[in-house]
């Protein structure tokens, strides 16, 4: 997009941070990073990196949004951006952006507004500056990024570039496990119309497909079949909308591999990343 149209959305998304509607109530600061903060007279995507607090209601929310496969945080995206299209946003995640992102405060809460238009009218037009790279992008993301997070991009290009892990991605086929104990056993936690049983059933599936047959698989932190419910060597975690992401180096070290449905959906095509150590003398202490 031209950067006039660019900055034009984030005066949008300061009138809308200035009402401070629910659940903008809960946001502290805002900083802008990537191209247009670099200068660039195309910019793309706008990235825009929140930092909010939580309270008990929007913990609630969050929780019921993961439970049925949605975005916890479309709310918050809503509200900041109205019905634009063309923002990327990172929640709490500032000390996890790539080296070099250098986002630059746009609003502070407690600020007068005019003081976040003397810090936006500071983020100057550069014509050397280009659209930045995409950031952490390897083959086995494309067309997944957007609902890849950065920081987990980023974690897991460093592990891939650092000869840690082997990354592959795998299309899905939306089909019920063949094994009735399985079947029962995701019939027990979602019902049969929730995205995350649809990607949950695609994700054993292929298990049985692919004849991987580890000694036990764990879906969405719980053992599939309790009679095997070994945790460590050699166990499969299947993992829906990066679950526990942060456990990942600990399970790689216990021998585990992992299973990552990149976007649990309803109807369209599922998708995962089948992530293995390599080297596990190269993964990073967990």
């Amino acid at each position: 997009m031209k950067r006039e149209r660019a900055t034009e959305m984030l005066h949008e998304m300061l009138d809308n941070l200035d009402v401070g509607s629910r659940p903008l109530d809960l946001v502290d600061e805002v900083y802008v990073f990537g191209s247009y903060a670099r200068g660039a007279l195309q910019p793309g995507d706008l990235d825009v990196a929140v930092v909010h607090r939580t309270d008990t209601e929007f913990t609630e929310h969050v929780v019921g949004a993961l439970m049925y496969g949605r975005d916890p945080m479309a709310g918050m995206k809503r509200a900041l951006k109205g019905s634009k299209r063309g923002f990327q946003f990172q929640f709490n995640q500032n000390d996890r952006l790539p080296e070099g992102s250098e986002p630059q405060l746009l609003w502070k809460r407690g600020d007068a507004r005019a003081t976040a238009e003397e810090r936006l009218q500071a983020m100057k037009a550069d014509p050397a500056a280009g659209r930045a790279p995409r950031d952490a992008m390897i083959e086995q993301f494309d067309g997944l990024d957007r609902w890849i997070p950065l920081p987990i991009r980023v974690r897991l290009v460093e592990l891939l570039d650092t000869g840690a892990i082997e990354i592959s991605r795998i299309a899905l086929t939306a089909a019920d496990p063949t094994d009735p104990a399985a079947v029962a056993a995701l019939g027990r936690r979602w019902k049969t119309d929730s995205p995350l049983h649809r990607a949950a059933a695609a994700a054993v599936r292929y298990t049985e497909d692919s004849g991987m047959s580890p000694p036990s698989v764990w879906v969405q932190g719980q053992p599939l079949d309790h009679r095997r419910d070994q945790y460590g060597a050699d166990a499969l975690w299947i993992n829906l909308g990066w679950y526990h992401f942060d456990q990942l180096v600990f399970r790689l070290r216990e021998g585990a591999q992992s299973l990552e449905v990149v976007r649990p959906t309803r109807t369209q095509p599922l998708h995962a990343l089948h992530i293995t150590v390599r080297n596990i003398a190269a993964l990073p202490p967990s």
